[in-house]
């Protein structure tokens, strides 16, 4: 049995609806070192991102009660979200058009195609991201 890793101190926040993937993203994130929080309701999820308490946000686009791109556009909402302080990471399985990903990669900090990602290198994405201190 694999020990989980010492903790990083950065904590996610999963916004992901799919069971079988959530399940495999925090297996992954949690034993390599990061703080999990698993969110499936769009609504909640919102709410949970608002507290500005996370490091890195991953969030799906197709949620119940509230789409991933409903929610990033209110956090990237000055009013709804002043000072965001997480790097929000768009993981979809969506077919976007060229356009389509570009509009929302230029809302978010990353985009990631699930199936084209297996749950140790998004740990590498993730730990590869720059923070501001």
């Amino acid at each position: 049995m694999d020990q989980p890793a010492a903790p990083n101190g950065k904590k996610v926040l999963i916004i992901e609806d799919e069971q079988f993937i959530s399940d495999l993203y925090v297996r992954a994130l949690t034993r390599a070192g990061y703080d999990v929080k698993l969110v499936i309701d769009g609504q909640q999820a919102l709410e949970a991102a608002q507290t500005n308490q996370y490091d890195i946000i991953l969030l799906d686009i197709m949620l119940p009660n509230l789409t991933g791109t409903e929610i990033l556009r209110r956090l990237r909402d000055l009013k709804q979200t002043p000072q965001l302080k997480a790097k929000v990471i768009i993981t979809t399985n969506l077919e976007l058009d060229e356009q389509g990903r570009a509009d929302m990669e230029s809302h978010a900090d990353g985009y990631i195609v699930k199936a084209e990602v297996t749950p140790k290198e998004l740990v590498a994405f993730l730990d590869q991201l720059q923070f501001n201190s």
